[in-house]
């Protein structure tokens, strides 16, 4: 059997959808709301667990508050079959919250409340070494504090696990982070901020790349949305095509495409083929409402 490890966040997802996304001072009727089960993490961990394979596990290290919402997650994440150990209950504080914005096009407005998220810590990280040894990757975001996700860096790398960051939100980071990143996954956005570099074409996501790994990480995939990706790897960059679908909302798209990439990645497919993969899958996210909710399993994606 062989080891995902992800590390991060897990919120409860309100879901206001509109018609257009309301502007600065602008107060508008949503036409409908739901809540729904996420976080960068969580969604990721789900999708991975939903599109693995027979031999392999998933793993989640996250901290929830000691509410209702933490249960309702335990319970869905066990159907799923996620290997619990390293999550923990934060006492007194509440499970992450996030608002999520929905126009009919499917994009998308965000903002989150950490919660329990902000009291997952570096000795949390360091209790959790088994997990790592076990790991052949581990997949992490930045919706935990930077000092845990420095934590998970340094020990994945202590024990030859191939790390995979996917940098959202976006966030400026410091070379010592950037270091010990095998494969960095940012949007268009998130590479904006991490190299100054603006991704409208090809051209300019092979500069971005570049700046990418000249902080030392190998394989940069900078994801574009509907046009798909644009991989680097040893020199050499592509687009890698998505899927032509009618998306109905995007929230988790990104999330879907990281848990099946690392799927991918683990059973031995080389980049190009690990991302047709994980396009596959975000594209089908896109075209159902909600965050773990639009997830698909593997047999789908086969399908």
């Amino acid at each position: 059997m062989s080891t995902l490890l992800v590390v991060g966040s897990a919120n409860a997802d309100h879901v206001l959808t509109f018609d257009n996304l309301p502007q600065a001072g602008e107060t508008l009727m949503c036409q409908e709301y739901r809540l729904e089960l996420g976080g960068k993490g969580a969604n990721q961990a789900v999708a991975a667990a939903r599109l693995r394979s027979s031999k392999q596990t998933v793993s989640f290290i996250s901290a929830l508050g000691d509410d209702s919402n933490a249960k309702k997650m335990r319970d869905t994440w066990t159907i799923d079959g996620i290997d619990l150990t390293g999550c923990y209950e934060i006492p007194g504080q509440s499970t992450g919250t996030a608002m999520i914005f929905v126009n009919q096009l499917g994009e998308n407005s965000i903002g989150v409340v950490p919660g329990a998220n902000a009291y997952l810590l570096p000795k949390h990280i360091q209790q959790q070494q088994t997990l790592f040894i076990q790991a052949k990757y581990m997949l992490i975001q930045l919706e935990t504090s930077i000092d845990s996700v420095h934590e998970a860096l340094l020990l994945a790398r202590q024990h030859q696990c191939t790390t995979i960051l996917n940098p959202a939100p976006a966030a400026t980071l410091p070379e010592e982070i950037l270091s010990l990143v095998d494969i960095i996954t940012p949007n268009e956005t998130e590479a904006l901020t991490l190299t100054g570099v603006e991704v409208v074409d090809q051209s300019s996501a092979s500069k971005a790349a570049e700046y990418l790994h000249r902080q030392g990480i190998n394989k940069v995939i900078i994801t574009l949305g509907s046009k798909g990706a644009y991989i680097s790897e040893q020199g050499s960059g592509q687009i890698i095509p998505a899927p032509i679908v009618s998306a109905v909302d995007t929230v988790a798209a990104g999330d879907t495409f990281n848990g099946a990439l690392m799927v991918a990645l683990d059973e031995g497919n080389n980049l190009i083929d690990a991302v047709i993969f994980a396009n596959k899958a975000s594209s089908i996210a896109v075209t159902r409402h909600g965050a773990q909710s639009s997830i698909p399993y593997r047999e789908q994606l086969n399908r």
